[in-house]
């Protein structure tokens, strides 16, 4: 059975990111509602905007009303975390139902992506109120727009500093429900395709990722046969009712696949290769990444399931640093290997990636150039999890899924937030990036203080594996008690365990759209609930 989960050793500090801004304040009651346009970034052909409204009054401001026009030759492409319409050059953003009123002192931001350079907005009113200050010139209003938003999509054109795709990605736009489907399931945990159409998750997944393929000798090769199309399914462990016949061309969890998507249109599966097992096989790939690229294609596109996969997912685990094995292929190699499985695949196929989320500085996202790589990429998904764990026995304890640091995380830029953050500083668009969350816990044992930074002696017992537990055992067997840096963390006994529950994963939720981000994806599915608790939090959260 192969490994299902990562852990990863980092070390080095956090890196901030700060972008100038163009501000432009405005009046509203007592006191004054500022609004700071901040160029995010700027590639020339295109930009991203980040917009943040803040209340400087004394009381809440229930609503906000932005308009603005922008300068011949910029416009508006696509926005989140605000609604926005738009008449020629002219731009109304109001306020998302879910964002609540806006406290005193507190902030809210949105962003946008513009089509050509980046240019400050004119004409700025906020509440009817100039940007400047001053008085209403007319009434503020608070209707909601009449004609529905512009859908979140990547930017057509790559920053500078990426190379540009051989040829452009599909735009998939809306925000992504991204889930992994792990092969050997199937076996001990008895979770088969069936299980994501009964629990509901189906409808709220836009991608299951299926991990995962092999990789070795250079070349992409099947991770498990009987479980990818050789298990016979009964007719009640089968998506549609109907059983597997001895002569059908297909059986196992593709052909459950190809049914699944049948019942679900909407629903995209990418076949996952790596892993932190099958990682090793990378090195040689990225020697001769044409090669490499070739026999993946072959395989994918095998005619027995071409049409159950949509793309190719790589996660490699690390170029150019550590995990199982060491990688030395250098900081180019990355981008070499997605750019040879782009130029195969093609522009109507998905390729995305899996990658660290080591937001240290130095670390491993310094290793790699994956804002390079980004043009020919659908996006990137940082496995913001496994930060901490009890792969260090005798701890400190600490969640191992923050999405901020806090006092006494035992290392700086092991948090969510630093991986995001560093790597928009590196030029890759928010809107490719999507937030990872983990549908498990880790745990220790031996541990006598509740509050994190606790020692112990060992990893807590878990179902499948020591030191991991599956949400769906952990909110009966240790429901969480408390919650720090944006997850939660329970002590039961002398077992002390981090995990995220619903309640966190809406406030991961709510970063992922205030912070610009395409979406979240989550390891794994099996570890929730049969009526799928932490994926309708993603869904819900996400709006």
């Amino acid at each position: 059975m192969k490994r299902s989960l990562r852990r990863a050793l980092w070390a080095g500090a956090v890196v901030a990111v700060t972008v100038a801004a163009v501000p432009m304040t405005t009046a509203f009651g007592a006191g004054t509602v500022t609004t700071t346009f901040a160029k995010a970034q700027d590639w020339g052909t295109g930009h991203e905007t980040k917009v943040t409204v803040t209340n400087g009054s004394s009381a809440t401001v229930a609503t906000w009303r932005i308009e603005f026009d922008l300068p011949s030759g910029t416009t508006i492409s696509s926005a989140w975390d605000a609604d926005v319409t738009s008449s020629g050059n002219h731009y109304v953003a109001v306020k998302k139902s879910w964002a609540g009123g806006l406290a005193p002192g507190a902030s809210f931001s949105w962003g946008y992506n513009g089509t050509g350079a980046y240019k400050a907005p004119l004409n700025c009113t906020v509440n009817g109120a100039p940007c400047g200050g001053g008085t209403p010139t007319t009434p503020p209003t608070t209707a909601a727009p009449t004609t529905a938003p512009p859908t979140t999509a990547p930017p057509t054109t790559a920053p500078p500093t990426t190379a540009p795709p051989t040829t452009p990605p599909p735009n998939t736009g809306g925000k992504k429900v991204v889930g992994y489907f792990a092969e050997w399931g199937v076996y001990g945990r008895n979770y088969h395709v069936k299980n994501i159409q009964t629990s509901g998750s189906a409808a709220k997944l836009t991608h299951i990722l299926y991990a995962f393929g092999n990789t070795t000798g250079g070349r992409c090769t099947i991770g498990d046969s009987y479980a990818d199309y050789e298990k016979a399914y009964t007719a009640a462990d089968s998506v549609d009712g109907v059983a597997d016949t001895w002569d059908q061309p297909l059986r196992g969890s593709f052909n459950q696949l190809r049914k699944l998507k049948q019942l679900n249109p909407h629903l995209k599966v990418i076949w996952s290769f790596g892993g932190w097992t099958w990682s090793g096989g990378f090195t040689q790939a990225a020697q001769n990444p044409a090669a490499f690229a070739e026999s993946c294609y072959n395989l994918v596109e095998d005619p027995r399931w071409a049409d159950v996969f949509d793309g190719i997912d790589v996660d490699w685990e690390y170029p150019n640093a550590c995990g199982l094995t060491c990688d030395t292929s250098g900081p180019n190699a990355f981008k070499n290997v997605i750019g040879a499985l782009r130029s195969k695949f093609g522009s109507s196929a998905l390729v995305t990636a899996a990658i660290t989320a080591d937001g240290s500085n130095g670390g491993k996202i310094d290793a790699t150039d994956y804002a390079g790589a980004i043009g020919n990429l659908n996006w990137l998904m940082p496995m913001t999890y496994d930060y901490f764990g009890a792969f260090n026995a005798q701890g400190p304890t600490a969640p191992h899924s923050p999405l901020t640091s806090y006092t006494g995380i035992p290392q700086q830029g092991f948090n969510s937030d630093a991986a995001i953050q560093k790597l928009k500083s590196k030029g890759i668009p928010s809107n490719k990036l999507l937030l990872g969350i983990g549908f498990y816990g880790r745990g220790w044992t031996g541990v006598t203080q509740a509050a994190p930074g606790g020692s112990a002696t060992g990893a807590a017992p878990g179902t499948y594996e020591a030191g991991i537990e599956d949400y769906k055992v952990l909110k009966n067997s240790c429901p969480a008690t408390g919650t720090i840096a944006g997850t939660a963390y329970a002590k039961c006994g002398s077992n002390w365990w981090s995990y995220d529950t619903p309640s966190t994963i809406n406030g991961k939720m709510t970063y992922a759209n205030n912070q610009g981000l395409g979406g979240a994806f989550f390891w794994e599915l099996s570890g929730d609930t049969s009526n799928g608790e932490l994926i309708g939090a993603i869904k819900g959260g996400l709006g």
